[in-house]
């Protein structure tokens, strides 16, 4: 497996043309949003699977993210395929939700859940992990706030997403304390021109 994956990542930093979007997103709606949701929902859902899903959605209204480089054309795709990065232990690999922008947020949940399980103990199936349109990797749950992930060819963007984390900023007079969260966007220049990338985040 680390093989394949130092493979793959060589072939994304020396053939693909990265540049790099970051932005700060106040949580703090968020975060009451999920806990409404939470009350209701067949699944607990995660902040992942809503990322997930907004992903999904935003790959459809900004079509250029959601395409792959060919050479002497570009591929735009119809429905936002989001692989999302999953530590096995012994590597990493890239389950995908199918359909993401279609699904509802206890789908996302409930195939995440089932995709994730499966892949720690090396039981996907091929077809389970290879493709997608777009990707996420989270370290938010292991503290790191701030990164920049590698494109996972053929796909031309992957979304970097860091831990929420409280900040005082002032608003007007007075300062108070809000939830913050870091996220990158990592584009292919080939495909996505910079304006594009920052419509999209």
């Amino acid at each position: 497996m680390r093989k394949v994956i130092a493979n793959r990542l060589l072939e994304s930093k020396t053939t693909i043309p990265h540049y790099y979007l970051t932005s700060e997103i106040v949580m703090d709606n968020l975060i009451k949003i999920r806990g409404e949701l939470n009350k209701t929902a067949t699944t607990k859902i995660s902040f992942n699977d809503i990322f997930i899903k907004a992903a999904g959605l935003a790959c459809i209204d900004i079509p250029e993210v959601n395409s792959q480089w060919l050479g002497d054309k570009i591929r735009r795709y119809k429905n936002a395929d989001v692989s999302v990065a999953v530590d096995t232990g012994s590597g990493l690999i890239t389950p995908i939700i199918f359909g993401a922008n279609q699904k509802g947020l206890n789908a996302i949940s409930n195939s995440m859940k089932d995709l994730a399980e499966r892949a720690k103990k090396g039981a996907l199936k091929p077809q389970e992990y290879q493709g997608g349109t777009f990707s996420i990797s989270n370290l938010g749950m292991l503290g790191v706030t701030n990164f920049a992930a590698v494109i996972n060819p053929p796909q031309a963007c992957i979304l970097a997403v860091g831990a929420t984390v409280p900040k005082t900023v002032q608003v007007g007079e007075e300062f108070k304390t809000q939830n913050v969260m870091k996220v990158t966007l990592s584009c292919d220049h080939r495909v996505v021109d910079g304006a594009v990338g920052a419509r999209w985040l």
